[in-house]
């Protein structure tokens, strides 16, 4: 079933549950996703990057949309940190059901601006639209942007930017990177400024580079006001791990339904075990 993120945020912000954003690289990425999703009840986002769809060609966006709609869970196709116009009218042609454009490098008005030009596109053709306000870091194996200082975000910023842009959810940086963090880098997020800017912000929260971090905080985060987390890397390492193993274990081996079903069940394991935290199994039925 495959519906816009409004009206899958909505459910997951009243419920106080939260929906995990997977990106995907690749065909194995999307069969286990939507395997998992379905094997557990659980909503789900299809994330894919500009750089992953330049590599993968619109044609697979059809492939996605074809898999969402026969899914016995509701689905969302989403376009992960869009940097422009070009991209979010590329999304939109595509048959994705979400937006984000990500502006956030910018200075405030010149964010707004942008942001508030990429809604009202977006809206028009009826595709909801998310938006970042403050800077998430960056950590190791990502092709998502990110900063080597965090800029955190503002609560009563936050609660401007979403009055002036009209967006439907709101990526806020509290601490995280995208990627995995290095051995020497312990992640700690900024719960109290989660509750802030939850307290006036009336759209659904969003933590980006969800991969890496404390199981406790992203549960207590949930319970502050995040409907959406998204995870990549943390997967990607999964699959990429075992599919490793696998080539070192079987070097004369060539054929990918040898080699691929047992990082696929990794890949799986992984992502159940984030619905599980996220609190979205068994909640496909409230969207009924």
């Amino acid at each position: 079933m495959l519906i816009t993120m409004k009206e899958m945020l909505s459910v997951a912000y009243e419920r106080k549950f939260a929906v995990g954003a997977f990106n995907i690289g690749n065909g194995e990425f999307l069969r286990a996703i939507l395997e998992t999703a379905e094997a557990n009840e659980s909503p789900v986002i299809l994330a894919i990057h500009p750089s992953e769809l330049a590599f993968l060609t619109d044609s697979f966006v059809a492939y996605c949309r074809e898999a969402a709609q026969k899914a016995a869970v509701p689905v969302v196709i989403h376009l992960d940190h869009g940097g422009d116009n070009a991209d979010m009218i590329r999304a939109l042609r595509c048959g994705f059901t979400s937006v984000m454009i990500d502006a956030s490098k910018y200075s405030f008005d010149e964010n707004v601006r942008m942001t508030r030009e990429a809604t009202a596109i977006a809206h028009a053709a009826g595709v909801s639209v998310e938006a970042e306000l403050g800077t998430v870091g960056q950590a190791e194996g990502s092709i998502e942007e990110g900063h080597d200082e965090i800029l955190y975000t503002d609560p009563r910023e936050a609660a401007e930017f979403v009055s002036l842009t009209g967006i439907d959810s709101l990526a806020v940086a509290i601490g995280t990177a995208h990627g995995m963090y290095p051995k020497s880098k312990k992640p700690k997020l900024q719960l109290d400024r989660l509750r802030q800017i939850a307290a006036v912000v009336p759209v659904p929260l969003v933590l980006h580079g969800g991969s890496d971090n404390s199981s406790e905080e992203v549960a207590q985060s949930i319970q502050l006001g995040i409907s959406k987390v998204n995870i990549s890397s943390e997967m990607k390492k999964a699959f990429f791990t075992q599919l490793r193993a696998n080539l070192e274990a079987r070097p004369n081996e060539y054929e990918p339904t040898v080699l691929f079903p047992a990082p696929i069940d990794a890949a799986k394991a992984l992502i159940a075990q984030k619905m599980n935290l996220f609190g979205s199994v068994g909640k496909s039925s409230l969207y009924r």
